[in-house]
Order: C-alpha cells, then sequence, then structure tokens
C-alpha cells in the first residue's frame, strides 16, 4: 500500500510540471506568432506604401509621356532656337537641277600667232591667276619643212622693203605707173604688217604668245609637242566676275516658264541655299524647246560672283514662279526625317519639347510648306532639331536594369 501510495504521488507530481511546462511553450509559441502578425502589418503597410510611391511614379511618367526633357542651359548649349509659325506668304517653285557656267562676256581666248610647234612657259593648270601680257606659250617653227616662219617673215619684208624702196624714184620719173607702184606698195606692207606680228615676240625657243587679258585659267587646250596653225585656240582665261546658271527644266513645266522670275540654288560642296535675288541675279533667257536629245528646256540666269561659287559645280535649283498668301511654312533647319516620314519639335514650356510629325508641300531650299500636323501659333525648334532628337533617343533607352 505504501508503495502505490508514493507511485500516485509522483504522477501527481508530474503531471503538475508537465502541464506548467506545457503552458509556457504555449505562452511562448503564442508571443511569437504576435510578433509575426505585427511584422506581416507592417510589411503589409509597407507594400501599400511602395505601391502609393509606384503609382505617384507612374502618375508622373503619364504627365511627362511624349515629352522630350532639356533644360534649358543645356538647351542653350546645343544651338536649338525656337520661333513662332504663323501663315505667311509662300513662293511656288520647281525644284530641278543645274550647272553653274562663266559667263561668256568674261571669257577671252588666246589664240596662235603662227604655225609651228607648241611648248609651254610654266607649269598651266586650270584656276590659276594670269595677268595680262604674261607669255603662256611658245611657238617655234624652225623644225617645220618650211622652215622658220619668223625667218620667212622677215626675208619677205626685206625683199618687199627694197622693192618699194626702188619703185618710188620710178614713180616719180613716170618710169612705171602709178597702178604698178600700189601694188607694189601692197607687196611691201603686207610683208611688214607679218614682219611686225612675230618679230617684236620672237626669241631663242619661238614665237611668244601672250596673255591678252588678266583673270583666270579656265582651259588650257594644247600640251607641249602640239601642232598648232594660226587661230587656233591655245587656251581660254576668264575674269570670273559673272557667272551663269543653267537649270534643266522637265517639259512637263513648260506651261509655268513664262512665270519664272528668279531662282535659288544649292551647290553640291555647300549647305548654304544662295538666293539671286542677293547676288544681282537676272533671268537672261527660257528655252521655248526640248533638244532632240533630251527631254528638258534649259533656263539661264546671271548673277555677279562674289566668290563663294565656281564655274563647273553643280547645284540643286529652286525656280521661283510666284508667290501665295496664308501659307504655314517652317525653316527646312526645323525637319527630321525617319524612314520617309517628316518630324518637327514643339516647344511645349520651359524644358519640354514635344515630337510632332508633319506632312510637307512644296520648298524653296530655305522654308518648306506644312500642309498637316501643325497649326499657327505654335514654338517650333528651327534651330538643332537634331539634338533634341537625339536627347529625346538617349531618353528612351533604359539606364540600368535588375534580374531578380
Amino acid at each position: 500500500m505504501k508503495i502505490l501510495k508514493r507511485l500516485a504521488l509522483c504522477c501527481l507530481v508530474a503531471g503538475t510540471v508537465l502541464t506548467l511546462g506545457t503552458s509556457c511553450h504555449s505562452e511562448q509559441e503564442h508571443a511569437h506568432e504576435h510578433e509575426h502578425e505585427v511584422e506581416a502589418e507592417h510589411d503589409h503597410d509597407g507594400e501599400h506604401d511602395g505601391e502609393h510611391d509606384a503609382d505617384a511614379g507612374h502618375d508622373e511618367h503619364e504627365h511627362e509621356a511624349g515629352v522630350i526633357v532639356m533644360e534649358p542651359d543645356k538647351a542653350q548649349a546645343a544651338g536649338v532656337r525656337t520661333s513662332t509659325v504663323t501663315h505667311a506668304r509662300f513662293s511656288d517653285v520647281i525644284v530641278t537641277s543645274g550647272k553653274i557656267t562663266a559667263a561668256s562676256c568674261d571669257e577671252t581666248t588666246v589664240a596662235a600667232t603662227t604655225t609651228g610647234i607648241v611648248s609651254l612657259s610654266q607649269h598651266i593648270s586650270e584656276g590659276m591667276a594670269i595677268a595680262r601680257g604674261t607669255t603662256l606659250f611658245y611657238v617655234a617653227s624652225d623644225r617645220l619643212q618650211d622652215g622658220d616662219q619668223a625667218q620667212r617673215a622677215r626675208i619677205a619684208y626685206l625683199a618687199a622693203k627694197r622693192d618699194y624702196d626702188k619703185a618710188k624714184p620710178l614713180l616719180d620719173e613716170h618710169l612705171i605707173t602709178e597702178r604698178e607702184f600700189n601694188a607694189i606698195k601692197a607687196d611691201y606692207e603686207t610683208a611688214r604688217v607679218a614682219y611686225e606680228a612675230v618679230s617684236g615676240n620672237t626669241t631663242a625657243r619661238g614665237v611668244t604668245v601672250k596673255a591678252n587679258a588678266s583673270g583666270y585659267v579656265s582651259q588650257c587646250l594644247v600640251k607641249d609637242g602640239d601642232f598648232v596653225e594660226v587661230g587656233d585656240a591655245l587656251m581660254t582665261i576668264t575674269k570670273n566676275q559673272h557667272l551663269f546658271l543653267r537649270a534643266e527644266v522637265p517639259v512637263r513645266y513648260y506651261s509655268q516658264l513664262g512665270k519664272i522670275t528668279t531662282a535659288k540654288f544649292r551647290t553640291q560642296y555647300s549647305d548654304a541655299v544662295i538666293d539671286l535675288k542677293t547676288m544681282n541675279g537676272r533671268l537672261l533667257s527660257s528655252g521655248k524647246s526640248a533638244t532632240a536629245t533630251s527631254s528638258y528646256v534649259p533656263v539661264t540666269f546671271q548673277f555677279d560672283n562674289n566668290g563663294t561659287v565656281f564655274p563647273g559645280a553643280y547645284a540643286e535649283v529652286y525656280l521661283i514662279t510666284g508667290t501665295r498668301d496664308g501659307v504655314l511654312s517652317v525653316p527646312t533647319t526645323a525637319l527630321t526625317e525617319e524612314q520617309g516620314v517628316y518630324y518637327v519639335y514643339i516647344k511645349v514650356s520651359d524644358h519640354g519639347y514635344r515630337k510632332q510629325e508633319v506632312t510637307l508641300g512644296a520648298t524653296d531650299g530655305e522654308n518648306t510648306e506644312v500642309v498637316a500636323g501643325l497649326k499657327g501659333g505654335e514654338n517650333v525648334v528651327t534651330q538643332g532639331a537634331i539634338n533634341v532628337k537625339l536627347a529625346g533617343a538617349s531618353a528612351a533607352i533604359p539606364s540600368h536594369s535588375h534580374s531578380h
């Protein structure tokens, strides 16, 4: 009995201890669960805050959608300039091609004064400046079958002079008729002129040929060793003071030829558009028919050369045929192009620019008509548009990304 009582007491004590241990463990678990719940609520609130921040950023992005941000100081440094577009008068044009040539009134031909073999006095290149009286060529005939032309002219002159000197007293004594004397005198004068033409220009290298005008070498037509005869062209010299612009107009514009008043052009070596009005230009002629081998009609202008244009250059030509009022246009420098589509950039704030697609009409090289995409009063980028385009392209590229 005593043993059973002791066992019962031990079991009772053990159960009490077990109950106390289990209770303490439950309270600790409940405390941990409460901490987890608080942390979860805190994390949940943080997620909501993050979502609100993202939404705020999203709203700001939506507000700036389609607007290229470029701070004023950076825009100024990049050469960005704007102007307000308005409806105004605009020129109708025919766009074609043409060529710059030297004016015929400014060109002089240097011709051979005797027959013989040519040698150049110095190295001559096109465009070289030449002064009047400069020796350009020598023409030697001493190696020809007929002998030296200068020497032959001298011999003929001396013989004719002797006959003339003898004939004068014979005429006074009525030993020859006046008709016979006049024939002798004519032979003498002819020989004298021929001899004087070469006597003053004869050197050991032959007869000299000199420049008959000052200017620039347009074209050298001979080389050392060429055979020439009297009157053959050796060189052309241009004063380069006046130039011709010859435009080739397609025959489909024939009905508009009478409306052409002036022109603008841009050479192949420059982006600048030149207005003939600024160079004292005037319309010289307008062809009335095409040639048998071409379907183009020539239209020619003359203008003063200010040193920026040289003969032989090809050009894009804008023929002005009239004007229209109420046309919306922008400077050609305001346009950018992407795959055949044209755009301008409109300034919408001190630091914001919006890309705008436009449909174009006629152009006179400097300004281009806008038939759709713009309305009057908008502030358009007219210079530095390419820099605004580059700023928009760089903003569209993500600066970095994260992978989780």
